[in-house]
């Protein structure tokens, strides 16, 4: 007898989160309380300031990971897709401009912006837009800009990195759609059998909406929780363990300074709504190099380029990661030129 595939496989729904990521999150808890416990952080002023260090970070952090899923999940079963796709009707040289500030309407992480510009393509909007709108939404939405402010309260470069987020993150992804430029979709996408099975499931009883809600809440949570301890455990260790002439030696070089937080928020792949708690830990790096750090990472980090080879055809990730890097770093040192 032939073995029936999971519906939520084929129709690309949300699956309940899994076991594994659960139950690791569980036990990292678990371990930090243990080694804080036993390692008698008291005696070792580096274990102090570790724990100190991590543990503010994800104090700080985790009531927005929280909102970020929570919002991603409203507008992910109940807010119908065809009221983004409106973006096709305007005049195309407004749409990248219009497809960067819907992101403003659209409350997700940067992993919930793939499918959604998959999906916004296949109903018909200009890929260029879809794309732009894909790597905007995670930078502009109102839980980041939230959470930046709250970040960098209390210090004289607050509205230089809330408003420059805002500014460049738009002005990014509107050059990487530009150099889209009016590629089709088909060149731009590779296949996918499983969705011409899709309206099969159509058919069928509907999922209540709440329990998709709460799946989505979850998997979300726990998705973009485990990158945030990672995150914060690195983040951390550099601040505790790397000798501070060596921060401060990156610091004091502008260009160095930003490549270097760019390819650090890359390599730590951070939810966009938890990253800038982590950005202000850097107190040695200066506007510039926050901002590449605020602006690349959400765009292009180690997780997003598996998924972008996944969805996009060869050829796209590169795209997207030589405008995106040359944007961001232009950008950025012209804020550290306007700013200080």
């Amino acid at each position: 007898m032939a073995q029936i595939a999971d519906p939520r496989r084929i129709a690309g729904l949300p699956r309940p989160a899994d076991r594994r990521t659960a139950i690791a999150v569980g036990a990292t808890l678990v371990a930090v309380a243990v080694v804080v416990s036993v390692g008698d952080p008291g005696r070792f002023a580096w274990v102090r300031t570790f724990f100190v260090i991590f543990g503010s970070l994800l104090i700080q952090a985790l009531p927005f990971v929280m909102i970020g899923a929570l919002a991603a999940a409203l507008v992910e079963v109940f807010v119908p897709i065809g009221t983004f796709e409106k973006l096709g009707s305007l005049p195309r040289p407004l749409q990248l401009p219009a497809a960067a500030l819907a992101g403003i309407a659209f409350p997700i992480c940067e992993c919930g912006s793939v499918p959604v510009a998959r999906r916004l393509m296949q109903r018909g909007l200009m890929p260029s837009a879809a794309v732009t709108f894909m790597l905007a939404a995670p930078v502009l939405n109102p839980v980041v800009i939230a959470s930046t402010f709250v970040a960098f309260r209390g210090r004289t470069t607050l509205w230089t990195m809330v408003g420059g987020r805002f500014l460049l993150g738009m002005l990014v992804a509107i050059a990487v759609g530009w150099v889209i430029g009016n590629r089709s979709k088909d060149e731009l996408l590779k296949p996918n059998p499983e969705e011409a099975q899709e309206h099969l499931l159509e058919l069928g009883r509907p999922e209540a909406r709440w329990r998709r809600f709460f799946v989505h809440l979850g998997n979300d949570f726990l998705f973009m929780g485990r990158f945030l301890l990672l995150g914060a455990t690195i983040a951390a260790a550099i601040q505790t363990f790397l000798p501070t002439s060596v921060l401060t030696g990156l610091a004091e070089r502008p260009v160095v300074s930003v490549l270097a937080m760019m390819g650090l928020a890359a390599a730590l792949s951070l939810c966009s709504e938890s990253d800038a708690f982590v950005a202000a830990s850097f107190v040695q790096f200066g506007p510039s190099a926050m901002l590449g750090f605020l602006v690349f990472g959400p765009m292009v980090d180690l997780k997003l380029v598996a998924l972008y080879g996944g969805t996009f055809r060869r050829g796209f990730t590169r795209t997207v990661v030589l405008v995106a890097a040359a944007a961001t770093l232009v950008g950025a040192l012209w804020v550290g030129v306007a700013f200080g």
